[in-house]
């Protein structure tokens, strides 16, 4: 099996508290058509989540995402996936815990806005791991 698929389980199976708060809620839109997928290995990245039907990926960024060097990290990692025609949205993981509802809408609105892929998203470069994750 493959690295990045071993490590995508791996990541599932450990999801910090947030995370398994939000994918609770996520995991439901797929009733209104938005399936989304958990620790979707992309480019050497774990997307947090990823809807790849509308190229919407979530984050759920922890205190770390503060720091200087791991927010410069961010935004490389945000405009890659930009150019590959993701639409990123963070949240963090405060924000998740107070007020998941708003977080939600927010996700809900995005996905209104985008229109969705042919071919239920499929991506052409699933998985070459070319960067490590940090």
């Amino acid at each position: 099996m493959r690295p990045e698929i071993l490590r995508a389980r791996e990541l599932r199976r450990n999801m910090s508290e947030p995370e398994v708060i939000l994918w609770s809620r996520l995991k439901r839109l797929r009733e209104q058509g938005f399936a989304f997928r958990r620790q979707f290995p992309f480019r050497g990245y774990f997307l947090d989540f990823a809807c790849l039907s509308y190229r919407l990926v979530i984050e759920v960024d922890g205190g770390q995402h503060n720091e200087e060097r791991q927010a410069e990290h961010d935004a490389v990692r945000d405009r890659i996936l930009e150019r590959h025609g993701f639409r990123v949205l963070r949240f963090t993981a405060g924000e998740v815990r107070r007020n998941l509802g708003g977080v939600i809408d927010r996700v809900v609105c995005a996905l209104e806005e985008m229109p969705r892929v042919k071919g239920e998203g499929r991506i052409e470069a699933l998985s070459p791991i070319l960067t490590p994750s940090p």
